[in-house]
């Protein structure tokens, strides 16, 4: 195969992976290219389209309301356009177009059209302006909203009181902070740590999980937006504005696209936001922690963070230890979240049985302090006058994993006849038990048992695990 053909394949492979819709035409206005995305847009395939000219496709185009009609007659590009039109089926199509001409030297020979779906781009600009709205609505220190601070840090680990130590130090700079640490262990609890125990305490406080929202609403929701940037637009401070003076937390920073991760470098490197759509620079005085649930520098190798990003926020590196590293802190936990339901519930609850509290230290915690603290809340819930939670008081569910034994561990008495492979058995099904928790990342999986990746990727292949 020529190269020539396999750069036709990936062209074509790229353009049907977009969202936008491609449409190229010849000079003579002659459709040559009609992606996927501009099938879906206007209904037709590209076999209806491709060798036709526009007029026998759209049969109400003329060059004051086509794009693609006006820039071949002009050579002059057009950039985000509404259009409006019928296609040849009488199907209503709006779309918002971006249309260029395309030169061969000074011959115009054809031209380009990227269209976005109108109704998909104003149901878009609409959630953006929905979620401005419930930012901006005046804070208000009502009764259960928590302000965490290094007090209820809880845990005696070395690696936990190192982490804390840190967190401490990092409360009296204004750097940059990244805290890495796996999802339920506590990450934002030690950024409201850093910036209540910091010299912007009585400045606001925001956190954003970046995964929560989709990445078409994070940008106007980050920045803000300038009126009529799109439709409906208005003049709103984005979360950087609205931070100003105090911290702004970005969680799960590396679910960002690269080119967003690009634009929240130019912040920390400049100081100022531009609002989307907007001309004028804003200056601003924030100080961003950052954290992620996966290691940094696996991110980096996979191209899922951006390096220059990541050094500048690694200016002060905080790494949460997860449960499992820190078994020893389980009973001061269960003491600590007893005795905080207690307070909610009413009840008079003491502790939980020796033989629960030894279940809760043998356990995989993949949830971490947060899966902790669901199981003591309910059985909190559960329990009615005793004093000591007991397996009886937890969910079926739960109470049949926590104090499962495994069948491979034999019982009292029974011989083993070939303990290789009894150990293999056993190996097997750790790795198994713990790739389920993990929901299938090797990556976490591997730490979680101390292991390399590639070690792990070994075992798995050598004992055939699907």
């Amino acid at each position: 195969m020529s190269v020539d053909r396999v750069l036709h394949l990936a062209s074509r492979k790229i353009l049907d992976s977009i969202e936008e819709g491609v449409h190229i035409v010849d000079k003579k206005g002659r459709t040559i290219l009609y992606n996927k995305a501009i099938e879906e847009i206007e209904g037709l395939s590209h076999q209806q389209v491709v060798g036709k000219h526009l007029l026998d496709i759209f049969p109400d185009w003329t060059k004051e309301n086509s794009t693609l009609l006006t820039v071949l007659s002009s050579g002059v590009p057009i950039i985000d356009r509404e259009q409006s039109y019928l296609n040849f089926r009488g199907k209503n199509i709006k779309t918002v177009n971006s249309t260029y001409p395309i030169f061969d030297g000074e011959e115009l020979i054809g031209a380009i059209e990227i269209a976005k779906n109108f109704t998909t781009v104003n149901h878009m600009s609409e959630q953006i302006i929905e979620l401005q709205q419930k930012l901006l609505k005046p804070v208000k220190k009502e009764a259960g909203i928590r302000q965490y601070h290094f007090e209820q840090l809880i845990g005696k680990t070395d690696r936990y009181l190192e982490a804390i130590k840190i967190a401490r130090r990092a409360s009296k700079s204004n750097s940059s902070v990244l805290i890495y640490g796996d999802t339920g262990t506590g990450k934002e609890l030690f950024a409201q740590s850093i910036h209540y125990a910091s010299e912007r305490k009585s400045k606001p406080f925001i956190a954003q999980n970046c995964a929560a929202i989709p990445e078409t609403l994070l940008e106007g929701l980050l920045f803000g937006t300038a009126k009529g940037s799109f439709t409906g637009a208005t003049d709103r401070p984005g979360l950087f504005e609205q931070a100003d003076g105090g911290t702004l937390f970005l969680d799960e920073v590396n679910s960002m696209s690269l080119a967003l991760q690009a634009k929240i470098l130019r912040v920390l490197q400049e100081n100022y936001v531009r609002r989307v759509g907007g001309t004028k620079d804003v200056p601003i005085d924030v100080r961003i922690i950052a954290a992620t649930n996966e290691e940094p520098e696996l991110l980096i190798t996979d191209g899922q963070f951006r390096k220059d990003l990541y050094y500048r926020l690694n200016v002060i590196n905080i790494r949460i230890p997860s449960l499992n590293e820190r078994v020893e802190d389980i009973p001061l936990l269960v003491d600590y979240f007893i005795r905080e339901y207690n307070e909610q519930l009413g009840k008079d609850v003491w502790m939980v049985s020796s033989e629960l509290l030894e279940a809760f230290k043998r356990y995989n915690w993949a949830g971490n302090i947060r899966e902790l603290k669901n199981f003591i809340e309910s059985a909190m819930n559960l329990i009615s006058d005793e004093h000591v939670i007991g397996k009886e008081h937890m969910p079926s569910h739960v109470a049949e994993v926590l104090l499962k034994k495994s069948h491979y561990i034999p019982d009292a008495g029974v011989i083993v006849s070939d303990l290789n492979a009894h150990l293999r058995l056993i190996e097997k099904e750790i790795i198994i038990t713990t790739l389920d928790k993990c929901n299938h990342n090797v990556s976490k999986a591997a730490k979680q048992l101390n292991l390399s990746r590639q070690n792990l990727q070994y075992k798995i292949k050598q004992f055939d695990i699907v």
